[in-house]
């Protein structure tokens, strides 16, 4: 098979193997959700949180297909909508400030740089309050810090739908196996999750600022998640725990992006992050075998690092 072009690159820490599918030198006939699965393989593969495809709809619009490490697709991905709006701006794809994924739209851009070096962009959420994915409660009505009986008699959880379903809860400190089982038992709920969830923790630092960790459905617990970040600083302004209409810090174990959430009925939440690239590289997939070649890397990561540092 033909090598054809990745990149490596990460939004907050959470990393990816992406590929510009519509370049023309992508062979048409890979099964994505095999590579998906071989590529993320951090035992055995280049090792990533997932795949980022970049798309093109027979319309002529440029958006991102996600893929999970057990080959699943993601309807949205903030951190990595983040770096395929980087590359697509690059190469010239966007005629509008638009890129599609889960079959919705979102508004990207370039974004003020959070820290100096660090390429950074903007890519507007609009927020849901019910979803198919979500068979606990009235989707007539709106679940904002509430306990799920099913899965926790103490936690008060939100429920929120960012293209992909999110539930999110304030805790005072953040433990990593209460989060891990949570992560775990939602699988079993099948009758309250039919499509499965996210599931994050948060603290509430400031006014201005939280940290928040996240078992992704499909791949686990991860340095972050971009859209389990917009959601957590989401509820956090709908319970007013956070400034609304302001911009918030949201930390991670990988590092930090800024949120904003504006409207309380129907809210919209801006997540802004950087994009980092870490190497280019080539790569080959036959017969459900991976081969690939670093052939540039970057100087990007070593400054996300001195920005990442610290962060507690």
């Amino acid at each position: 098979m033909t090598p054809f072009e990745i990149i490596k690159c990460h939004g907050s820490g959470n990393d990816f193997i992406m590929v510009d599918t519509t370049c023309g030198t992508t062979p048409a006939d890979i099964d994505w959700s095999a590579f998906a699965r071989a590529a993320c393989d951090r035992t055995s593969g280049i090792g990533s949180d997932g795949i980022l495809l970049v798309v093109r709809n027979d319309k002529g619009t440029y958006g991102m297909d996600m893929l999970n490490p057990d080959g699943t697709h993601a309807e949205m991905c903030g951190n990595g909508i983040r770096c395929v709006a980087r590359l697509a701006t690059e190469r010239g794809y966007l005629n509008s400030n638009t890129l599609y994924s889960g079959g919705r739209e979102f508004n990207i851009s370039i974004a003020t740089p959070i820290a100096q070096g660090i390429e950074t962009f903007a890519v507007e959420i609009p927020i849901g309050l019910s979803s198919p994915s979500f068979a606990f409660y009235d989707s007539n009505a709106r679940f904002v810090g509430e306990v799920i009986d099913k899965l926790d008699k103490n936690l008060r959880f939100t429920a929120l739908n960012l293209g992909n379903p999110h539930i999110v809860a304030e805790v005072e400190s953040i433990d990593m196996a209460l989060l891990e089982h949570l992560g775990e038992r939602v699988k079993s709920l099948t009758d309250i999750f039919p499509h499965g969830v996210n599931v994050s923790l948060y603290e509430c630092r400031t006014r201005r600022s939280i940290f928040v960790a996240t078992y992704e459905r499909g791949a686990g617990i991860t340095l972050s998640c971009g859209t389990a970040m917009t959601a957590s600083a989401t509820a956090a302004a709908l319970l007013g725990r956070v400034d609304g209409e302001e911009r918030i810090e949201v930390r991670n174990r990988g590092g930090k992006v800024y949120c904003t959430t504006r409207g309380v009925e129907s809210p919209t939440t801006t997540l802004e992050g950087n994009a980092t690239y870490n190497w280019r590289g080539m790569a080959s997939f036959t017969d459900g075998k991976l081969s690939y070649s670093i052939t540039e890397h970057t100087e990007e990561e070593q400054r996300w690092q001195m920005v990442a540092q610290g962060i507690e």
